[in-house]
């Protein structure tokens, strides 16, 4: 029995989607994090950040590219699977594609070659500002793909005309919209500490196995110490954010929390297991009111429940899910972040037990931006542009074997690159550093 083309169309768009922010959430903090290690090596003229830099430079190369690979093939499922889309929003997600190529890849681009190569050919302060560029560039890549993400979740700015969007204020779809400036914040937060606990988890990885130089230990702290800034306040904009979709789009909320029945002080579900065949969440641990406390910052505030989105309503068990996974991955950040920052700033030693434990987080950063991107965007369902245009409206009509038979191509491409990607991170981070001292 066939499946349903529209299920695999989504599912392949989601696969696309899950390998791809895996680089852009690496590449756009590690950016700045090397602009920080050639502002610390100007000012300092010390050998450990050069040689820190060198090493991650090299990551970040390696990153950008895969990111670039997939977020092209990403690009081309708007034509294959999903030309509806363009066709209906295409006077505004055009010019918004069109301006991240024009801004943000060419900056990455034009300048990266600099970066890795043109230490020894170009002054130290035109070094200094290509990596400034790149750094910028990567912002800006995430700027303008979280604008159109951002008016795809909460539109603005726009008049329909038979069917298709048309852009009517450019700088509300831009600058004012709802949602973005807190997207924006969160998906900076976001890749700041999925790369700084990459930081540190290579270089703690690189202290266990003996191969590592003073230069390590620098990266290490670097890691640690944004990690332990970045960490709680992730937490707050993420607590702030969801204030924001909860007066936006409730019926994600009431999916996330698995609020059957619109209620006064709604209890928080720790954990539990979601059936939409019974309208029930089995085996539930909850904690009285304190939904309706985070989301309404009232005791006794009232949450919309999925009756009243009757059809119209996301999946309710894998969002649910989600969003546990993501806020549980983050409270583990602060721990482990603060603790490891106390071990290494205040107490100024170390136990071998943190340095396995941060080698053991190396890509917590990829478990929490995932589910974090599995919420936004399965939460946005049915919808592709939220209460205008539905997903189903957009699809292309393909056959379900054609569908079937490029997911699995796609997916064993993956598979294949993130292995490679595993293996040359591994071969970078084995090779005995030269000292540093």
């Amino acid at each position: 029995m066939d499946l349903d083309p529209f299920v695999l169309s989504r599912i392949q768009f989601a696969s696309n989607m899950t390998f791809h922010i895996l680089f852009p959430s690496i590449s756009i903090g590690l950016g700045w994090i090397l602009l920080y290690f050639r502002i610390r090596q100007t000012l300092s003229g010390g050998k450990d950040w050069e040689y820190a830099y060198y090493f991650w430079v090299k990551v970040f190369a390696l990153t950008f590219a895969l990111g670039v690979v997939s977020g092209i093939t990403m690009s081309f499922q708007f034509g294959t699977n999903w030309p509806g889309f363009m066709e209906r929003t295409g006077n505004i997600s055009g010019p918004l594609l069109g301006y991240e190529v024009l801004t943000a890849f060419f900056l990455e681009a034009s300048f990266l070659g600099i970066m890795l190569f043109g230490r020894q050919r170009v002054s130290n302060r035109t070094h200094l500002i290509c990596t400034a560029l790149v750094a910028i560039g990567t912002t800006f890549s995430a700027f303008w793909i979280l604008v159109l993400n951002s008016w795809m979740q909460t539109p603005v700015g726009y008049r329909i005309e038979n069917g298709v969007f048309f852009a009517q204020d450019w700088l509300e779809i831009v600058f004012f919209n709802p949602s973005f400036p807190l997207r924006m914040a969160h998906m900076l937060m976001a890749s700041l500490l999925t790369s700084s606990f990459l930081v540190a988890g290579i270089s703690a990885w690189r202290i266990r196995k003996n191969v590592h130089n003073s230069a390590t230990w620098t990266a290490l702290r670097t890691g640690v110490m944004i990690a332990a800034i970045m960490a709680p306040l992730q937490i707050f904009i993420g607590d702030m954010h969801g204030l924001n979709v909860f007066h936006h789009q409730p019926a994600k909320i009431a999916a996330v929390e698995a609020v059957w029945e619109t209620e006064k002080g709604a209890a928080f579900t720790l954990i539990g297991f979601p059936n939409e065949k019974t309208k029930h969440t089995d085996f539930a641990i909850k904690l009285p009111h304190l939904a309706s406390l985070v989301l309404t910052h009232e005791w006794d505030g009232e949450i919309k429940g999925l009756n009243e989105f009757a059809g119209e309503h996301p999946p309710v068990a894998i969002i649910f899910w989600a969003f546990r996974i993501m806020v549980g991955m983050g409270v583990l950040m602060v721990l482990v972040s603060w603790w490891a920052y106390w071990e290494l700033f205040r107490k100024q030693r170390h136990s071998d037990l943190i340095i396995r434990v941060l080698s053991l987080m190396t890509f917590s950063g990829w478990i929490a931006v995932e589910a974090g991107w599995y919420v936004t965007e399965i939460g946005r369902q049915p919808w592709v542009v939220y209460g205008l245009l539905k997903a189903s409206d957009v699809v292309a009509k393909h056959a379900s074997a054609t569908l079937m038979g490029t997911l699995l191509g796609y997916i064993g491409l993956y598979i294949f690159l993130l292995y490679s990607y595993f293996g040359a991170l591994r071969y970078m981070a084995s090779k005995t550093a030269r000292s540093s001292d």
